[in-house]
């Protein structure tokens, strides 16, 4: 049984806006179209839908940009980045398959399309946008594998950092592999967070999940997650049980759960992450950067010089190691 603290952190989701349906295909498998209560419709291109895996590479971005903010660096919608790090964070393989598997989801984030039915006012606004506007692989390989990689991000996407409409995710997120273990976290993220509970109706829930099973056959993959959770403790942050036709989502942990006080601890040189990436090579600085002040907040360490105490850090952790 792996270790976990009950703190999310390091990464961050959409809180869902526009709507509280999922707009990413359920399964690897992508339908031509799906819809979710005639306010929603995501239109798939070629490549097909938009996976619920391809989200990490949304969530690593809009990870970029709200750690840019908490420094108070300016962002923009286009983010340049190493391949190996987005892979390593969102726990891919760092391998020819994994370059492949990330240059398919790109064009599937590409190439979906979101359309929107918003009643405001007495009137009705017909909205159509993307995921992400381009993805361009701006160095690659002999062998295949990416070096850089640059994406701008939707409008809509960069609207919800801007306007800080995010949620703070546990690390732990990118080691759920099963699509609706991933959905029933981000929705006790946003519905729980650190309330004592969230009730939530199996019909409802199953709705909100985007799955097309049968209420019965939801009852029973919910069953089996939690009897899984039981053994294992493989999912973060909360616990879930069903109570009658209910489903109930506690916390794991008897405190809230917060984000980490991302603005305590500021770096004041601009050359702080490049020196990390020489001490620390292959680590993903910015999930180091999240691990480093969840240790300083957890040990209640009184830093005095957080460019200095980071890097130390960092050395300390190494290159690192397939």
């Amino acid at each position: 049984m792996r270790h976990r603290g009950r703190r999310p952190q390091g990464r961050h989701g959409l809180d869902g806006t526009p709507g509280l349906h999922p707009l990413y295909q359920a399964g690897h498998e992508a339908s031509a179209v799906s819809e979710w209560r005639e306010l929603h419709r995501s239109v798939a291109s070629r490549y097909g839908l938009a996976t619920v895996h391809d989200r990490d590479v949304l969530i690593y971005c809009i990870s970029q940009c709200m750690a840019a903010l908490n420094e108070g660096r300016t962002v923009s919608r286009t983010l340049r980045f190493k391949a190996h790090d987005l892979l390593v964070a969102t726990n891919r393989q760092a391998s020819g398959q994994g370059y492949k598997l990330l240059k398919d989801a790109l064009r599937r984030l590409q190439g979906t399309q979101i359309e929107t039915n918003i009643r405001q006012g007495g009137k009705e606004y017909f909205r159509v946008f993307g995921l992400i506007e381009s993805a361009e692989i701006v160095r690659e390989t002999r062998d295949g594998r990416m070096q850089d990689v640059e994406i701008t991000l939707s409008d809509w996407v960069f609207d919800a950092i801007e306007n800080n409409h995010v949620l703070t995710l546990n690390k732990e997120y990118f080691f759920l592999r099963k699509p609706l273990e991933r959905r029933l976290y981000e929705l006790a993220r946003k519905h729980c967070g650190s309330q004592p509970k969230w009730k939530c109706g199996l019909e409802l829930l199953r709705d909100k999940c985007g799955s097309g099973s049968t209420t019965k056959e939801f009852r029973r993959l919910l069953s089996k997650i939690i009897e899984d959770d039981s053994t294992h403790d493989h999912l973060p942050d909360y616990l879930m049980s069903i109570e009658g036709n209910n489903v109930v989502f506690r916390p794991k942990a008897a405190e809230a759960v917060v984000a980490l006080p991302f603005q305590a601890l500021r770096f004041k040189k601009i050359e702080t992450h490049d020196e990390a990436r020489r001490l620390a090579p292959g680590w993903d600085v910015y999930v180091l950067e999240k691990e480093w002040r969840s240790w300083v907040y957890d040990k209640a360490i009184d830093v005095k010089d957080a460019d200095k105490h980071f890097l130390a850090f960092c050395k300390n952790r190494g290159a690192y190691k397939h």
